[in-house]
């Protein structure tokens, strides 16, 4: 065997070692992954359908929102641990058969006191707002987060409790508005079913849902519809249930875009004040989606165009020494991103930067996740990690890229899964990654997470030299392993990394190689801050208190 194959026969080893411990305690075997049980009882709420015309105006002036309200967020969870809510919130939950609508009364004893500006979408995070938060295939591992400030301006998010991500470059087509009040405020919002994924059937649904509302005073209060255990590893598995969801259907839509464009630069050289008029060029390109089924997409696009996307952000680079990272963008590759991550980055998709052609395949089919992403780059970007820095370059030539993912769900909160990325060039350039990660969540308390990964790469000899790499094919590993246990008074959790210095992932994002790291950490309330290095363990600090976040603390 090659000693990456023995590296990640190694890494099959610790999974195997792993797997029993855990499954003696874990949720229901993977069978039940297309109708996964809640892990503890959990309240259920009733969707009501309605005929009625919903303006969606900030208003709540048509009779279905005269009736009782479906729920109260009645739970301040941060930075109170589960202590009644300081303030009355009001929510009402509705469809038809085309939209959930979804309603909040937010009363404030002081509403002059509420905070709200006009500003861009995804940024009132530090506003007053409420929203909602959808887990549609009821499997407690991604969800779909929409919020809404005081004066309607949109957040929405997609919520991915394996790996523990919140991502607001996803952006979904719905509606929203919001009144200030004498009372607090007023926010409604409209969702369409054609801009979420879920299970098809005409059969009752049952979505997993939770409520939220930032009250930003004294202190910023997290207040929600369910209560939030610091001793439980997950966020989803303590959503309650939204029941009565029937005649339901996502979007299945064919979309087309087609675009064309232009383009002609001029200059003046030599300072000269007379324009060299270069030529006209044009390009006509295609992008289209198909829902395949209610839970997968097929794209596909033809010299897309991405000139409507904005502009990143801007970043300091002064004594940064390796690579930065700027967040995905384009439409064709958002779309189900999040069936690729991985704590080690092995995928980044901005690194197929100039595509003449792509397909891609993404989306969940029972308790099975998949996704598939083959295109031709006009632009072959590789980034070189180090140890102390990392480097950008480009390879004069074209190249197909490949990224196929599989992912299966093994009950609530666990899953294991398997990555293949892959990138052939046309002058002797290759870089394939193979590998397989997990998580396994067992007595609400523990999770382990192992990934394991293994390249092979080779540049052509003259760019070899240039880039001060070694010559012939290079194979090295990566291998991350976390484990967390949280109670209610104390935490204990451990990682271990290692990055080879001939791993590369020139389809992800992993600056930084030949790199070796132990850390474990342990906290007890009112207790010393305990850390072990290489030589043993060393107490350092004065007592600490654990600070827990707005959310669950998830494993790393």
């Amino acid at each position: 065997m090659k000693p990456i194959a023995h590296r990640l026969a190694l890494a099959g080893i610790l999974t195997a070692v792993a797997g029993p411990a855990a499954a003696q305690d874990a949720a229901a075997p993977s069978a039940a992954a297309e109708s996964p049980k809640p892990r503890r009882e959990a309240a259920v709420y009733r969707a009501e359908r309605t005929d009625e015309t919903i303006t969606i105006d900030g208003r709540l002036d048509e009779p279905v929102w005269q009736q009782s309200a479906t729920f109260e967020l009645a739970w301040e969870t941060s930075p109170s641990d589960n202590a009644p809510a300081p303030v009355k919130t009001e929510a009402w939950v509705v469809y038809d058969e085309r939209n959930i609508y979804v309603a909040f009364k937010a009363h404030d004893p002081e509403p002059g006191a509420v905070r709200a500006h006009v500003t861009d979408r995804d940024h009132a995070f530090q506003d007053d707002f409420v929203g909602v938060v959808l887990d549609t295939f009821n499997d407690q591992n991604r969800a779909f987060e929409f919020f809404v400030n005081p004066l309607g301006v949109q957040m929405d998010l997609t919520q991915n409790d394996i790996t523990g991500n919140e991502d607001d470059s996803w952006d979904a087509i719905w509606s929203s508005a919001g009144r200030l009040t004498e009372e607090g405020y007023i926010v409604e919002l409209a969702v369409p079913f054609s801009s979420l994924r879920f299970p098809a059937g005409s059969a009752e649904q049952t979505w997993g849902i939770d409520a939220l509302r930032i009250y930003p005073r004294d202190a910023r209060r997290r207040l929600g519809l369910n209560r939030l255990e610091k001793d439980v590893n997950c966020y989803l598995c303590q959503e309650s249930a939204l029941a009565g969801l029937q005649g339901i259907a996502p979007g299945r839509s064919i979309e087309l875009d087609p675009t064309v464009t232009g383009t002609r630069t001029d200059q003046a050289p030599g300072g000269s004040e007379d324009l060299l008029y270069g030529d006209e060029e044009g390009e006509v390109g295609l992008t289209a989606r198909w829902g395949v089924t209610p839970g997968l997409n097929l794209s596909a696009a033809l010299n897309p165009d991405f000139s409507q996307v904005e502009a990143d952000v801007a970043q300091l680079s002064v004594n940064s020494q390796f690579a930065l990272f700027y967040p995905e963008k384009r439409p064709f590759f958002l779309e189900g991103a999040d069936y690729f991550e991985t704590r080690l980055q092995a995928v980044y998709s901005r690194q197929i930067a100039d595509p003449a052609w792509g397909g891609k395949l993404a989306g969940k089919v029972g308790g099975n996740a998949l996704g598939l992403v083959v295109a031709q780059d006009r632009v072959t970007n590789i980034l070189l990690p180090g140890s102390q820095g990392s480097d950008l370059d480009a390879l004069d030539q074209k190249n197909i890229s490949a990224i196929v993912r599989l992912r299966r769900d093994l009950g609530p909160g666990s899953t294991i899964g398997g990555l293949y990325t892959g990138r052939e060039g046309e002058d002797g350039y290759h870089n394939r990654l193979v590998g397989f990660d997990t998580l396994l969540r067992w007595r609400e308390s523990y999770a382990f997470r192992l990934e394991a990964f293994g390249s092979q790469t080779e540049y052509p000899v003259a760019d070899a030299i240039r880039l001060g790499q070694k010559q012939g094919e290079l194979e090295d590993y990566a291998v991350r392993a976390a484990f967390e246990r949280l109670t209610r008074e104390w935490y204990v959790a451990g990682r271990y990394e290692d990055i080879g210095p001939d791993f590369r992932a020139d389809l992800g994002f992993i600056p930084r190689a030949e790199l070796l790291r132990r850390w474990h950490d342990f906290e007890t309330v009112g207790g010393r801050r305990v850390e072990y290095d290489r030589l043993g363990i060393v107490i350092r600090g004065k007592p600490a208190f654990r600070r827990f976040p707005e959310a669950p603390v998830r494993v790393e």
